[in-house]
């Protein structure tokens, strides 16, 4: 499947008005332009809301939606009545002269990957942020709840080749320094292979990870590498796509306008008075969000599809409840 994604540099050939115009409350240089003091300040307001929303919204959810290896024994304790039989620890009750039996606690610690898709459509966005920026915010929600269950976490972005990879890790200082790279990554590509992604991730990870996989999906050929990933990990997609992905919108004037792909550069033209043109630029979206449900439901890997403004804590709140 080709991928036709719009980009902030198409223009009406009516009034050669630029489009998307300047959105409001986002004043100030771009994430490609951003200086130290913008990303410190832009790391350290994303710390606070992630925070606040791991504490007051995601509390015991995130625990329960991923489960732990397996338990371990913890300690002993007087039997009391209700205990289950099986742990009762005979040695120790014959030694004490009464009933005791064993605790166990689940293996809680988990290791968490994030695969951040930083290809060129990433930067698009006409609702209020761009698909690069609620990528950002959700890493940076579920590295916070993975940093309050002790949890190891690691990035990975990506291209159509592996940009970029930061280790398993903890601690505080760990996640800032992956929510610092997320927001100022300069990839050497524009485009996207995903396949390239879950075969690197395969390779350095031994062990069973969850796996988040943030990208549009805007790509093909990737139910393999997905369905072999699956097998090994706990993985979850997120699907982030823009509502000018999904449909036109009607420019003043009407007319022909101008679409350029920006992962690979490619110009077209369309007719957006055209309402066949209209109708195929949202069968072309559709079918990118039917796709990779598909593609994940086949691999019996778990998908989430959330639009740029969207409310993606109430959409992460739900998902985390269906999975307990």
């Amino acid at each position: 499947m080709k991928k036709e994604t719009t980009s902030n540099n198409q223009r009406s050939n009516t009034n050669n008005e630029q489009w998307p115009p300047e959105r409001s409350g986002r004043a100030g240089p771009t994430n490609n332009e951003l200086t130290v003091a913008d990303i410190l300040k832009k790391v350290r307001t994303l710390e606070i809301k992630s925070k606040k929303l791991t504490n007051s919204l995601f509390t015991g959810e995130y625990h329960s939606a991923f489960k732990g290896k397996g338990m371990s024994f913890k300690e002993v304790r007087e039997y009391v009545h209700g205990d289950d039989i099986r742990f009762i620890d005979w040695n120790v009750s014959a030694r004490m002269g009464h009933s005791y039996s064993k605790v166990f606690e689940e293996e809680r610690e988990l290791s968490v990957f994030f695969l951040v898709d930083c290809s060129a459509s990433s930067l698009f966005g006409t609702n209020e942020q761009s698909k690069k920026e609620l990528i950002t915010e959700i890493c940076a929600v579920l590295s916070f709840s993975a940093l309050s269950n002790n949890d190891k976490t690691g990035l990975v972005f990506f291209s159509n080749l592996v940009e970029k990879y930061i280790p398993l890790a903890k601690g505080r200082d760990h996640v800032l320094y992956s929510v610092r790279e997320m927001l100022s990554i300069k990839p050497k590509s524009t485009q996207t292979d995903i396949v390239k992604a879950l075969q690197f991730m395969n390779k350095i990870s031994r062990h069973r990870c969850i796996v988040f996989i943030l990208s549009d999906f805007a790509d093909a050929g990737y139910h393999e590498a997905l369905r072999v990933a699956a097998k090994r990990h706990d993985v979850v997609g997120i699907q982030v796509f823009d509502a000018m992905d999904e449909q036109l919108p009607v420019f003043p004037g009407g007319g022909l306008i101008q679409l350029e792909d920006p992962e690979t550069g490619e110009v077209t033209w369309l007719d957006t008075d055209d309402t066949l043109s209209r109708h195929a630029y949202n069968q072309q979206f559709r079918r990118i969000l039917y796709d990779a449900k598909q593609t994940f439901r086949n691999a019996g890997a778990d998908l989430m599809q959330i639009a740029t403004g969207q409310d993606y804590v109430k959409a992460l709140q739900q998902f985390f409840m269906r999975r307990v």
